[in-house]
Protein backbone atom coordinates (compact mmCIF):
# COMPACT_ATOMS: atom_id res chain seq x y z
CA UNK A 1 0.00 0.00 0.00
CA UNK A 2 1.32 3.43 -0.99
CA UNK A 3 1.08 6.30 1.51
CA UNK A 4 0.16 9.58 -0.19
CA UNK A 5 1.62 12.81 1.17
CA UNK A 6 0.89 16.53 0.82
CA UNK A 7 3.79 18.86 1.67
CA UNK A 8 2.73 22.32 2.87
CA UNK A 9 5.54 24.84 3.44
CA UNK A 10 6.18 28.34 2.16
CA UNK A 11 9.87 27.62 1.50
CA UNK A 12 10.62 26.06 -1.88
CA UNK A 13 13.82 24.46 -0.61
CA UNK A 14 12.08 22.79 2.31
CA UNK A 15 9.40 21.32 0.05
CA UNK A 16 12.03 20.14 -2.42
CA UNK A 17 14.08 18.58 0.35
CA UNK A 18 11.13 16.70 1.83
CA UNK A 19 9.99 15.61 -1.62
CA UNK A 20 13.45 14.25 -2.38
CA UNK A 21 13.74 12.38 0.93
CA UNK A 22 10.28 10.85 0.66
CA UNK A 23 10.75 10.00 -3.00
CA UNK A 24 13.37 7.41 -2.05
CA UNK A 25 10.76 5.28 -0.26
CA UNK A 26 8.84 2.81 -2.39
CA UNK A 27 5.79 2.94 -0.11
CA UNK A 28 5.46 6.76 0.01
CA UNK A 29 4.39 9.09 -2.79
CA UNK A 30 4.13 12.90 -2.70
CA UNK A 31 0.91 13.75 -4.52
CA UNK A 32 0.68 17.51 -3.92
CA UNK A 33 2.50 20.56 -2.55
CA UNK A 34 1.32 23.89 -1.15
CA UNK A 35 3.06 27.16 -0.30
CA UNK A 36 0.27 28.65 1.84
CA UNK A 37 -2.35 27.43 4.27
CA UNK A 38 -5.14 28.18 1.81
CA UNK A 39 -3.39 26.17 -0.89
CA UNK A 40 -2.94 23.31 1.56
CA UNK A 41 -6.66 23.19 2.34
CA UNK A 42 -7.57 23.23 -1.35
CA UNK A 43 -4.97 20.59 -2.24
CA UNK A 44 -6.11 18.33 0.60
CA UNK A 45 -9.69 18.52 -0.68
CA UNK A 46 -8.56 17.60 -4.19
CA UNK A 47 -6.11 14.76 -3.51
CA UNK A 48 -7.19 13.59 -0.01
CA UNK A 49 -3.70 12.61 1.12
CA UNK A 50 -3.04 10.05 3.83
CA UNK A 51 -0.55 12.38 5.51
CA UNK A 52 0.10 16.13 5.43
CA UNK A 53 3.45 17.65 6.40
CA UNK A 54 2.28 21.06 7.64
CA UNK A 55 4.44 24.08 8.36
CA UNK A 56 3.04 26.33 11.11
CA UNK A 57 4.16 29.73 9.87
CA UNK A 58 2.89 30.47 6.37
CA UNK A 59 1.51 33.57 4.66
CA UNK A 60 -2.24 34.05 4.86
CA UNK A 61 -3.90 31.13 6.57
CA UNK A 62 -1.52 29.72 9.19
CA UNK A 63 -0.71 26.03 9.38
CA UNK A 64 -2.73 25.34 12.51
CA UNK A 65 -5.93 26.83 11.11
CA UNK A 66 -5.29 24.97 7.87
CA UNK A 67 -4.90 21.77 9.90
CA UNK A 68 -8.26 22.35 11.60
CA UNK A 69 -9.99 22.81 8.25
CA UNK A 70 -8.33 19.79 6.66
CA UNK A 71 -9.27 17.53 9.56
CA UNK A 72 -12.83 18.86 9.53
CA UNK A 73 -13.13 18.11 5.80
CA UNK A 74 -11.39 14.75 5.89
CA UNK A 75 -10.90 13.28 9.41
CA UNK A 76 -9.01 10.26 8.04
CA UNK A 77 -6.11 12.47 6.94
CA UNK A 78 -3.20 12.60 9.37
CA UNK A 79 -1.22 15.81 9.91
CA UNK A 80 2.38 16.10 11.04
CA UNK A 81 3.28 19.61 12.17
CA UNK A 82 6.70 20.77 10.96
CA UNK A 83 8.40 23.36 13.15
CA UNK A 84 11.66 25.26 12.98
CA UNK A 85 12.33 24.56 16.65
CA UNK A 86 10.99 21.82 18.92
CA UNK A 87 10.04 24.52 21.43
CA UNK A 88 7.45 26.13 19.15
CA UNK A 89 4.86 27.93 21.29
CA UNK A 90 2.00 26.51 19.21
CA UNK A 91 2.71 22.86 19.95
CA UNK A 92 -0.04 22.43 22.53
CA UNK A 93 -2.71 24.00 20.35
CA UNK A 94 -1.68 21.70 17.53
CA UNK A 95 -2.11 18.69 19.80
CA UNK A 96 -5.56 19.84 20.83
CA UNK A 97 -6.82 20.22 17.29
CA UNK A 98 -5.68 16.74 16.31
CA UNK A 99 -2.14 16.90 14.93
CA UNK A 100 -0.67 13.42 14.75
CA UNK A 101 2.89 14.40 15.52
CA UNK A 102 5.75 16.88 15.25
CA UNK A 103 8.98 17.13 13.30
CA UNK A 104 11.66 19.79 13.11
CA UNK A 105 12.85 20.94 9.70
CA UNK A 106 16.29 19.44 10.23
CA UNK A 107 14.79 15.94 10.48
CA UNK A 108 16.85 13.11 9.02
CA UNK A 109 15.74 11.05 6.04
CA UNK A 110 15.02 7.85 7.95
CA UNK A 111 13.20 9.69 10.73
CA UNK A 112 11.03 11.58 8.22
CA UNK A 113 10.00 8.45 6.37
CA UNK A 114 9.33 6.55 9.60
CA UNK A 115 7.24 9.46 10.94
CA UNK A 116 5.04 9.37 7.84
CA UNK A 117 4.58 5.62 8.18
CA UNK A 118 3.82 5.92 11.90
CA UNK A 119 1.02 8.47 11.61
CA UNK A 120 -0.37 6.83 8.46
CA UNK A 121 -0.78 3.65 10.52
CA UNK A 122 -2.89 5.55 13.04
CA UNK A 123 -0.26 6.08 15.71
CA UNK A 124 0.97 9.40 17.06
CA UNK A 125 4.47 10.82 17.35
CA UNK A 126 4.36 11.61 21.06
CA UNK A 127 8.00 12.25 21.87
CA UNK A 128 9.32 12.91 25.38
CA UNK A 129 9.72 16.58 24.45
CA UNK A 130 6.09 16.89 23.42
CA UNK A 131 4.99 14.98 26.51
CA UNK A 132 6.92 17.47 28.62
CA UNK A 133 5.10 20.32 26.87
CA UNK A 134 1.76 18.77 27.80
CA UNK A 135 2.89 18.45 31.41
CA UNK A 136 3.99 22.08 31.53
CA UNK A 137 0.63 23.21 30.14
CA UNK A 138 -1.15 21.78 33.17
CA UNK A 139 1.55 22.38 35.80
CA UNK A 140 0.09 25.62 37.11
CA UNK A 141 -3.60 24.86 36.72
CA UNK A 142 -5.90 23.83 39.62
CA UNK A 143 -6.22 20.03 39.84
CA UNK A 144 -9.36 18.64 38.19
CA UNK A 145 -12.16 17.37 40.42
CA UNK A 146 -12.24 13.87 38.94
CA UNK A 147 -9.39 11.43 38.68
CA UNK A 148 -10.96 8.65 36.62
CA UNK A 149 -12.81 8.17 33.36
CA UNK A 150 -16.14 6.33 33.42
CA UNK A 151 -16.19 3.35 31.11
CA UNK A 152 -12.49 2.54 31.37
CA UNK A 153 -11.34 -0.63 33.07
CA UNK A 154 -8.72 -0.59 35.85
CA UNK A 155 -6.15 -1.93 33.38
CA UNK A 156 -7.02 0.80 30.86
CA UNK A 157 -6.51 3.40 33.59
CA UNK A 158 -3.03 1.98 34.16
CA UNK A 159 -2.24 2.11 30.46
CA UNK A 160 -3.48 5.66 29.91
CA UNK A 161 -1.37 6.94 32.81
CA UNK A 162 1.73 5.45 31.24
CA UNK A 163 0.81 6.77 27.79
CA UNK A 164 0.51 10.25 29.30
CA UNK A 165 3.98 9.89 30.80
CA UNK A 166 5.38 9.30 27.30
CA UNK A 167 6.12 5.59 27.54
CA UNK A 168 6.17 3.45 24.40
CA UNK A 169 4.00 0.38 23.94
CA UNK A 170 7.02 -1.83 24.55
CA UNK A 171 7.86 -0.05 27.80
CA UNK A 172 4.23 -0.15 28.97
CA UNK A 173 4.11 -3.86 28.22
CA UNK A 174 7.24 -4.46 30.27
CA UNK A 175 5.92 -2.47 33.22
CA UNK A 176 2.52 -4.16 33.25
CA UNK A 177 3.75 -7.66 32.32
CA UNK A 178 1.59 -7.85 29.20
CA UNK A 179 2.40 -8.03 25.48
CA UNK A 180 2.90 -4.94 23.27
CA UNK A 181 -0.02 -6.19 21.16
CA UNK A 182 -2.26 -6.14 24.25
CA UNK A 183 -1.10 -2.61 25.05
CA UNK A 184 -1.98 -1.48 21.53
CA UNK A 185 -5.40 -3.13 21.85
CA UNK A 186 -6.05 -1.30 25.13
CA UNK A 187 -5.06 2.02 23.56
CA UNK A 188 -7.25 1.46 20.50
CA UNK A 189 -10.20 0.51 22.71
CA UNK A 190 -9.79 3.65 24.82
CA UNK A 191 -9.53 5.90 21.78
CA UNK A 192 -12.78 4.41 20.44
CA UNK A 193 -14.58 4.56 23.79
CA UNK A 194 -13.63 8.18 24.39
CA UNK A 195 -14.17 9.39 20.82
CA UNK A 196 -10.59 10.58 20.38
CA UNK A 197 -8.34 10.70 17.31
CA UNK A 198 -5.13 9.19 18.57
CA UNK A 199 -2.62 8.52 21.34
CA UNK A 200 -1.74 12.20 21.68
CA UNK A 201 -5.28 13.25 22.54
CA UNK A 202 -5.47 10.31 24.93
CA UNK A 203 -2.45 11.68 26.80
CA UNK A 204 -3.91 15.17 26.94
CA UNK A 205 -7.18 13.82 28.34
CA UNK A 206 -5.26 12.05 31.09
CA UNK A 207 -3.94 15.41 32.28
CA UNK A 208 -7.23 17.24 31.80
CA UNK A 209 -9.10 14.75 33.97
CA UNK A 210 -6.44 14.50 36.65
CA UNK A 211 -5.52 10.88 35.94
CA UNK A 212 -1.94 12.14 35.75
CA UNK A 213 -0.69 15.26 37.48
CA UNK A 214 2.53 17.09 36.60
CA UNK A 215 3.86 16.74 40.14
CA UNK A 216 3.21 13.01 40.34
CA UNK A 217 3.48 11.46 36.89
CA UNK A 218 4.50 7.83 36.47
CA UNK A 219 8.24 7.14 36.22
Amino acid sequence: MTITVLIADDQDLVRAGFRSLLGRARDIRVTAEAATGDEAVRAARQVRPDVVLMDIHMPGLDGLTATERILADHPATRVIIVTTFDTDEHVFRALRIGAGGFLTKDVGADELREAVRTVAAGDALLSPGVTRRVIEQFAHQPPPARTSLPGLTPREHEVIRLVAAGHSNTDIARRLYISPHTVKTHITNMINKLGLRDRTQLAILAYETGLVRPSARPD
